[in-house]
């Protein structure tokens, strides 16, 4: 099978050295600009493709990168944290359609950041695969894993858990969807949740003079805590004072 790969971070390089590790190199591969790209060298050192099959998913829309992946004749297209929008247009090039790895239960927590809002809000924290459509983690879901969300977890160790889980997830479906044998359940679009980068901004900053819930105020708080980012935080006399939250369990002491 054709498969032509567009991923980003972590675990779109993990999920990428494994499929070359079974003999399943992309015919194409779409990445992120230089300057919002992670483990861009990474991967396309580990493809071993050629120049003119290495494409910049910022220029999906333009005839050229059309064309360009057209030519290559793909069966299917792989996203793994691939930030930007598919269109229709793009979607058409795959005869058996573009799945999507995403870090969160569908239908809880469509988006960015899944793992700040399942602290946040309590929703269930998981991985999915699902084939994309025209909406935003709306498609048909292939396969799930649940991740439990510790009351020690902050928004980084949460984020560790489901990028191990995801890598995990794929590696036990992917031989199904390869067979034709993955099976393929709708989701209900009006059901679980969804957020906007932007929404962390509605929580960032903790008001001084507004009574909290003891409980909601460390969950934004441990879910804010991703060091080298800076988080939550107050504002004292015209500066920001970003907050860390340290948790220990009694029982790892």
């Amino acid at each position: 099978m054709n498969y032509v790969y567009l991923a980003n971070g972590r675990v779109g390089y993990e999920v990428l050295r494994w499929l070359m590790g079974q003999g399943q190199p992309p015919v194409g591969l779409v990445l992120h600009p230089e300057e919002r790209s992670r483990y861009r060298t990474e991967m396309i050192e580990s493809a071993g493709l050629s120049p003119e099959r290495i494409f910049d998913g910022a220029k999906l829309r333009t005839v050229e990168v059309m064309a360009g992946i057209e030519a290559l004749k793909p069966d299917l297209g792989l996203s793994v944290l691939f930030h930007y929008i598919l269109k229709k247009e793009f979607l058409a090039l795959f005869p058996r359609g573009c799945l999507n790895l995403h870090p969160a239960l569908l239908p809880y927590n469509r988006g960015p950041c899944p793992n700040v809002w399942s602290i946040v809000e309590g929703t269930p924290s998981g991985v999915t695969l699902h084939y994309i459509d025209e909406g935003i983690d709306t498609g048909d879901i292939v396969a799930q894993k649940k991740v439990l969300v510790e009351p020690t977890d902050t928004g980084e160790t949460l984020y560790r858990k489901l990028e191990r889980t995801s890598v995990e997830l794929f590696k036990e479906v992917w031989p199904q969807v390869c067979a034709g044998q993955a099976s393929r359940t709708p989701q209900v679009r009006e059901a679980g949740t969804h957020h906007r980068t932007r929404d962390v901004e509605t929580i960032d900053e903790i008001d001084l003079n507004r009574p909290y819930i003891a409980r909601d105020l460390i969950n934004i708080l441990r879910a804010r805590t991703f060091p080298p980012y800076r988080g939550a935080y107050f504002v004292h006399e015209g500066r920001r004072i970003y907050l860390q939250l340290l948790l220990t369990d009694e029982a790892d002491t």
